[in-house]
């Protein structure tokens, strides 16, 4: 069996829509007629990771689709430039493999990983709410739904314009609405989405411990691992980062330096679904956590449940829901959903089929430029 081909496809929101999705979805299709699909983590520039695929094609078309690790060395290894696109690009080719792998020896990916760890993948679900009320209802209705793991930005809309005391004072009115409304059988985490200094998130953390958060994500900017851990030294709440992240060296710095307790690693970013396997593996070896990191497509959700499936120490996967337009109509047919849990599936590969009507209809429209700025002209975190 040769790759034959690679398509790729970008799917983009409407530049109006207030949670926008940017997704870069490829298929690589063989001689034998067998075709994987993967997906790329640079959401924030799809086009990047775009240019890096069109590029590495001179190098995969012929090749053997079967010959993912040294396929995957080969591009890392070139020219040693690093960065986003990269390894964007090379997850999704890896996903991709993986899923040609399954369907021609007829078996899942994590069945070729080691095998099922579990039967079922618990889900954390996103709340939303520019209000404490508006979220405690949001938090209310997911429950009755039957997630049992919640997670919301604690931050109103103007965050970066508040006071430094009255930003605490928010956030922690935020949290108490939402324990409050689902009480203590629901845990729930937050996301700071990187937008406090570390002197903010120590603030905040402490205030919040009262409430038992299952985990304090993202508290700070991803650029300084230091920074992460003494953040991580000076807060009782678990913290949880690795996003951003884009190699397993990325990880293990992260654990060694002592800051989190749990590991984000995104299957579309940092590398596939083989690398997020060491990824696993090496938290593992520090007693932490995995929680992917999931904002994407259904290939994405797809990739990580096989992950999820196959590693001993997967703690809860981040779930944006597959019922909505446009996941719902991107795949034939989407992971089997009960009561808070995706059902990991037996079907070949990566478990799903790309809907090829809808590709032949989307059109794309490049999301704008919306970093915000404060009232003193000064730009803020998103």
């Amino acid at each position: 069996m040769r790759i034959e081909g690679i398509e790729c496809f970008v799917v983009e929101s409407p530049p109006e829509q207030k949670n926008p999705y940017r997704w870069l979805v490829i298929k690589v299709h063989t001689d034998k007629g067998v075709v994987g699909v993967g997906e790329s983590g640079y959401h924030g520039l799809p086009d990047a990771a775009l240019a890096a695929i069109e590029a590495q094609k001179r190098y995969l078309v012929g090749q053997d689709p079967f010959k993912i690790e040294h396929h995957f060395q080969y591009l890392y290894r070139f020219a040693h430039f690093r960065g986003a696109a990269i390894t964007a690009s090379l997850s999704a080719i890896d996903i991709a493999l993986w899923d040609i792998l399954g369907k021609a020896l007829d078996m899942p990916a994590y069945q070729l990983l080691g095998g099922k760890c579990r039967d079922k993948v618990r889900l954390y679900i996103h709340i939303r709410g520019d209000t404490p009320d508006e979220l405690a209802k949001d938090a209310q209705r997911a429950v009755k739904e039957g997630f049992t793991v919640l997670r919301f930005s604690p931050f109103s809309q103007k965050f970066f314009d508040l006071s430094y005391s009255g930003l605490i004072e928010d956030a922690v009115k935020h949290v108490a609405a939402v324990r409050e409304a689902v009480g203590f059988g629901v845990d729930i985490c937050i996301d700071a989405h990187r937008r406090l200094t570390p002197a903010e998130a120590v603030v905040l953390g402490s205030e919040l411990e009262r409430f038992r958060l299952m985990f304090y994500e993202d508290p700070i900017r991803p650029d300084s691992v230091q920074s992460m851990a003494e953040v991580a030294k000076k807060v009782k709440v678990p913290i949880a980062t690795g996003e951003r992240l884009e190699t397993m060296y990325d990880f293990r710095e992260l654990l060694q330096a002592g800051a989190c307790q749990y590991v984000r690693p995104d299957v579309c970013l940092c590398g596939g679904i083989t690398q997020s396997k060491k990824i696993a593996a090496i938290a593992e070896s520090f007693n932490a956590g995995v929680i992917p990191h999931n904002p994407l497509s259904p290939v994405s959700t797809a990739a990580c449940v096989q992950i999820d499936a196959c590693i001993p120490n997967f703690t809860v996967q981040e779930y944006t829901g597959e019922n909505e337009p446009p996941k719902n109509v991107m795949v034939k047919k989407p992971l089997k959903l009960e009561k808070g849990y995706l059902v990991v599936p037996d079907a070949p590969g990566i478990g799903i089929e790309l809907n090829d009507d809808f590709f032949k209809s989307h059109r794309t429209t490049p999301r704008p430029f919306t970093t915000p700025i404060r009232n003193d002209g000064s730009v803020a975190d998103w």
